[in-house]
């Protein structure tokens, strides 16, 4: 399958000893159980701790697997409400690499930031914190496993599931949309969880925009929150130092 490659377009390598993206029908019992792929939030998660910013929103076009599927179990003693210890099994994916791609679209939830849509700008600072490895720490679906991040070129290498054919899941966990990045006018002013089937092709999984996923439910009423100088939560071309705005333009 095709996909348009966007002028602001990022492409990074994500690696790491262990994953967890954690199966939402797991959850509930405390046993965590991974999916064998990575959802578009977990991935989304990871861009954002690449680089945010709210004037942007972030779409996860592909993730290329690199590496065999495989699982590993292990004994945890996760924290009950009562603050005692508990016993849990919880499976995680090992030995993880990915290659991601992903690009930008300004977020109309938030009219008042039109002042900092300067795609040049955010395209080039992003490119240099996938160089740099982010700028907040990388996590694979949750926080014990940690993750690296540099820079690739999409589709280069040689990937374990590369002319597999096709691979069709069945029905999985893809996001959450909140209200600062709804899209659609039945998502305005809501929080919505998102789900969809995806298919593997080649080692590839193509991921539908969250717009697209016509399999959702909307959780609860969401206002959206408001950035500016006046709130005090931004500030622009002037939140960067040391160099980080120099050659916007290139």
């Amino acid at each position: 399958m095709s996909q348009t490659i966007h002028r602001n377009t990022i492409e990074f390598e994500v690696c790491g000893d262990y994953a967890l993206f954690s199966d939402v029908l797991t959850r509930p019992s405390g046993e965590k159980c991974t999916y064998d792929i990575p959802t578009y939030e977990a991935i989304k998660g990871i861009v954002h701790s690449i680089y945010f910013k709210p004037t942007i929103l972030w779409k996860v076009d592909a993730v290329r697997i690199m590496n065999p599927i495989r699982t590993e179990r292990k004994g945890m003693r996760p924290l009950k409400m009562n603050g005692e210890n508990d016993l849990a099994y919880y499976t995680y994916l090992r030995n993880v690499c990915y290659q991601v791609r992903a690009h930008f679209e300004w977020n109309e939830n938030h009219p008042e930031l039109a002042c900092d849509r300067n795609e040049n700008k955010h395209h080039n600072i992003a490119k240099r914190m996938v160089a740099r490895g982010g700028r907040r720490d990388i996590f694979l679906g949750t926080r014990e496993c940690q993750g690296y991040v540099k820079p690739c070129v999409f589709g280069e290498g040689e990937g374990y599931y590369d002319n597999s054919g096709e691979m069709p899941y069945s029905l999985m966990y893809h996001g959450i949309t909140y209200a600062d990045e709804a899209e659609l006018p039945e998502d305005k002013g809501k929080m919505t969880v998102r789900f969809w089937k995806p298919v593997i092709q080649d080692g590839v999984i193509q991921f539908l925009p969250p717009a697209e996923c016509t399999i959702k439910w909307h959780i609860k009423k969401m206002s959206v929150k408001k950035f500016g100088k006046e709130q005090g939560n931004f500030s622009g071309l002037e939140e960067f130092t040391g160099g980080e705005t120099d050659e916007l333009d290139e």
